[in-house]
């Protein structure tokens, strides 16, 4: 070791010696941490009724003397203690480590496991402000607060900067319900917030797993978030995305950490007038559904106060929409039209049966049965029509005999005669069935966002919500498959009865007839982890068609449709009803496709 090497490393070790003794704190220092954190457990321990218990002291992280002088120096270290407010729907666990909500249980639900449904706590949450000072920023999440005053329903957490200048977090929790009050409000920190008086606030929560299917429940788990006096809107449910929400100066009027049946919410009274958002989803983990972030900015009210709101509690949409702020918005409903069939009709036919207080599979047969009452006009013109095609298969059969297949285009055109001249309509058939399909898809969006079936048990059935597993194995290779579910493999089997009965009324032959029945085998491999409420509505759906058919059929006879077509046929082309606009487009379209082919010639 040379000369110059020797004296550098000796004037090192001397700076970092003298050093630990220079930012070593007093015995003043040590007394006046001491006596404020006896102070602060001395009024937590003082009010029992809003402090339910005290957690094990967190070890306190060394930290620099001359830190502790500085800026928030009393709160840079501290031992966090836990605050509890509960009613009869929600236990919040507060932390005075930064003055958040650290963990929320809802009290009349549990988890898809039997076990006390916990929303989120833990280190992957928090809740602080940014606050700049002497130069440097500070978040409130790593600071600590102390509680200067605690009542039933009530806490108020002080993070102090000086004796005359602090933050106070004000939690009110109300007898009962899902809302909690938080009120912020600093005394002498403007200087310090600066920003135009906004607050910056950073709130992340990683959401616990609380249903049997992860991946349905990742599904329908993202942040929501609605403008003031505009419409909801949501990030992506399939990806992780980050997104500046904020545009033409429009405010936010609640951020929504949406699991499948669960909401966390937080709502600005004065709006969030800056709002960037994320979603992530950790594949590796199977107890965290997603980690959600929102960054968000905040103006105080009137009264020099920052007043928000959180809800913790249910996606049940009778509950949201009673909090106002049109928080029933997130639940989803389905796209276009969709959206108001379920909102509209099927939801609050739903709850009128369930004023009756049925099982839900009861609710969900009688459900079931009522729209096929309303819809039977349709099913019967469908049957009808049907039936009228089937009576002419044998001169539609003639026809194909003597034109050929070789010439497709006046193949149909001789066909178009024979319907015009028997009075039938080919796509009578089809169009009863086009105007039930909204409906059918909306039932498809409705039953898997439905709070109301979370839980509940009927026949095998234990969970309406998810699938029920007749047999479960190893991941299959290519398609993931883990299980089949019974109520499903139910349903795929009914709709290949049926797609074969309506085969014979209709008479479909070629790729037509094959297409019918592998449809509902690709649905068979969609709908396998599909809610077993669902599956169970399509089977009961299916058995009351084959009823209803049963009864149609008892009222129609194919002999009769067949004089009346041979009637019409008779009649002269004046007597008859004149030919629809579509008929008659389609008959002027075929009609120049066989002029083009015989130019072609």
């Amino acid at each position: 070791m040379d000369r110059n090497t020797f004296t550098g490393l000796f004037l090192i070790m001397l700076i970092m010696v003298g050093g630990f003794y220079l930012i070593k704190p007093s015995p003043e220092e040590i007394k006046k941490e001491k006596e404020r954190t006896e102070a602060a457990s001395a009024a937590k321990s003082g009010k029992k009724s809003a402090v339910a218990k005290s957690t094990a002291p967190v070890a306190t992280p060394a930290v620099d003397s001359a830190a502790m002088k500085g800026p928030f120096g009393a709160a840079i270290a501290g031992k966090a203690q836990q605050i509890v407010l509960e009613n009869s729907d929600v236990k919040v666990d507060l932390s005075t480590l930064g003055g958040k909500v650290e963990s929320v249980e809802l009290k009349g639900y549990k988890t898809f496991d039997k076990k006390a449904l916990v929303l989120f706590d833990g280190d992957g949450n928090s809740f602080g402000t940014t606050i700049n000072a002497a130069g440097r920023g500070f978040n409130t999440a790593t600071l600590y607060f102390a509680p200067v005053q605690a009542s039933k329903n009530n806490v108020t957490l002080r993070l102090s900067y000086s004796p005359t200048q602090y933050i106070d977090y004000t939690y009110t929790l109300a007898d009962k319900g899902f809302k909690l009050d938080l009120s912020i409000k600093p005394t002498g920190m403007d200087a310090l917030i600066g920003n135009n008086g906004l607050l910056n606030l950073n709130w992340t929560a990683s959401l616990h797993k609380q249903e049997k299917d992860m991946k349905q429940e990742r599904q329908y788990s993202t942040v929501y978030y609605k403008f003031v006096d505009a419409n909801v809107n949501n990030l992506s449910v399939s990806e992780d995305e980050q997104k500046n929400v904020i545009e033409d100066n429009k405010k936010v009027q609640w951020v929504s950490f949406k699991q499948h049946f669960f909401s966390n919410v937080l709502i600005s009274k004065t709006g969030f007038d800056k709002a960037t958002l994320a979603v992530n989803t950790d594949v590796n983990t199977q107890t965290d559904v997603k980690q959600m972030k929102a960054d968000l900015a905040v103006a105080k009210d009137a009264s020099g106060v920052y007043p928000l709101e959180f809800y913790f509690g249910p996606n049940r949409f009778s509950t949201l929409k009673d909090q106002g702020y049109d928080l029933q918005d997130q639940v989803d409903m389905g796209w276009g039209p969709l959206k108001y069939i379920n909102r509209f009709a099927v939801l609050p036919i739903f709850n009128l049966l369930n004023t009756f207080n049925w099982n839900y599979g009861i609710i969900i047969l009688a459900l079931t049965i009522l729209l096929k009452v309303v819809l039977s006009p349709l099913t019967y013109k469908s049957y009808l029509s049907m039936a009228k095609m089937r009576v002419l298969k044998p001169e539609m059969d003639e026809i194909k005999t003597k034109v050929g297949e070789d010439n497709p285009t006046l193949l149909q055109q001789e066909y178009l005669k024979l319907y015009k001249k028997a009075g039938v309509n080919p796509l009578g058939g089809c169009l009863p069935l086009l105007l039930q399909m909204p409906i059918v898809i909306a039932f498809f969006r409705f039953f898997p966002s439905l709070f109301e079936l979370r839980g509940e048990s009927f026949l095998w059935m234990k969970d309406l919500s998810t699938y029920d597993a007749v047999l479960s194995f190893s991941p299959l290779p290519l398609i993931g498959w883990t299980h089949i579910s019974l109520m499903c493999l139910l349903m795929t089997i009914s709709t290949l009865i049926y797609t074969y009965f309506n085969n014979q009324l209709s008479g479909a032959t070629g790729q037509m007839k094959y297409i019918g029945y592998i449809t509902p085998l690709i649905f068979f491999g969609m709908l396998n982890s599909y809610p077993a409420g669902l599956n169970y509505y399509y089977f009961l759906a299916n058995m009351l068609t084959f009823g209803q058919q049963y009864l149609i059929r008892l009222m129609v006879d194919d002999k009769k449709i067949h004089a009346k077509i041979q009637e019409n046929k008779a009649k002269p082309e004046d007597a008859k009803k004149k030919k629809s606009g579509f008929s008659a487009r389609l008959e002027e379209m075929m009609r120049q496709q066989q002029q083009a082919q015989q130019k072609k010639k």
